[in-house]
């Protein structure tokens, strides 16, 4: 899988990230754009590091789905909790 292919991963996934954690969070489509996309990374290292799970190249993997959708997770709610207050 390519970089234009992480790159949709990861905005798919900030996208179900956001569904599933809804709220106001500066940044609109490009933040979580760079959430998703970073989520992806987090969550796949994590997977390979911690679970002794590799995510595997290609886009239709349920691992690599949900490695990805738990990541942008992880970095939504620590965004939040970083920046959450910003906007008040």
């Amino acid at each position: 899988m390519g970089i234009i292919g992480w790159i949709v991963l990861g905005l798919l996934a900030g996208a179900i990230a956001k569904f599933l954690l809804p709220g106001r969070d500066p940044g609109g489509l490009f933040g979580t754009t760079v959430i998703g996309v970073a989520g992806a990374f987090v969550g796949g290292w994590l997977s390979a590091k911690f679970l002794d799970k590799p995510i595997s190249n290609q886009f239709f993997d349920a691992a690599t789905w949900g490695a990805a959708i738990g990541g942008s997770l992880v970095l939504l709610i620590i965004y939040r909790i970083l920046f959450g207050n910003s906007r008040r």
